[in-house]
């Protein structure tokens, strides 16, 4: 198989896998959900940045030090159905950088370049390019690969959207965050939004 160095010589119908993702040498940061290439957005904005700076500073305060680490992007996500035993690079359809996250599992992290299962947090930050994958298609399957807790974060609205996993492995979105937003997860992380949009 030829080296892929550039997204064009990619098949974007085409269905990969991890085992494929680690082979590419091109510079293009792209997640894959199910198998489908899915190309990122150019440069977030200066407001998307100033917003992930602000909460990864509350962030890394709270977590530096304790149980659970912290990582911001770009670090690779592979999640996969909490339901099965996938361990295979072959096997892993999913592969996502998300904005910030939170992984509590060291066995987790088994080597230098990604996170293999869930983390207990994601947090994303929205953008024009990327409402509908946040909200939908990575929706789905950060609930279906266990993630905890999912925090959308929506600049524009400034306000912050928490959903928690229930029992039931179903996520359950709680009362929109526009004064503080409070981890169900981490009762003591609170972080002041007039801080993060201001």
């Amino acid at each position: 198989m030829a080296t892929i160095t550039e997204l064009s010589q990619l098949d974007l119908k085409g269905t990969y896998s991890y085992a494929d993702y680690l082979k590419w040498q091109f510079e293009e940061r792209i997640e894959l959900l199910r198998g489908k290439v899915f190309p990122m957005s150019p440069a977030p904005s200066l407001r998307h940045q100033r917003v992930s700076k602000v909460i990864q500073g509350r962030m890394f305060n709270f977590f530096h030090g304790g149980e659970c680490e912290l990582f911001a992007a770009p670090v690779d996500v592979r999640l996969y159905n909490r339901k099965k035993s996938i361990k295979a690079d072959k096997d892993v359809h999913t592969v996502v950088q998300p904005d910030l996250c939170v992984v509590c599992d060291p066995a987790k992290l088994t080597d230098i370049r990604s996170c293999n299962g869930a983390p207990e947090l994601v947090v994303e930050i929205l953008s024009p390019g990327n409402r509908q994958r946040e909200m939908d298609d990575k929706f789905d399957l950060y609930q279906e690969a266990g993630v905890q807790e999912y925090w959308l974060v929506q600049p524009v609205e400034e306000v912050v959207l928490v959903y928690s996993l229930n029992e039931k492995g179903q996520f359950m979105g709680l009362k929109p965050a526009i004064d503080f937003v409070v981890s169900p997860l981490f009762p003591d992380l609170k972080i002041d939004l007039r801080e993060v949009f201001g």
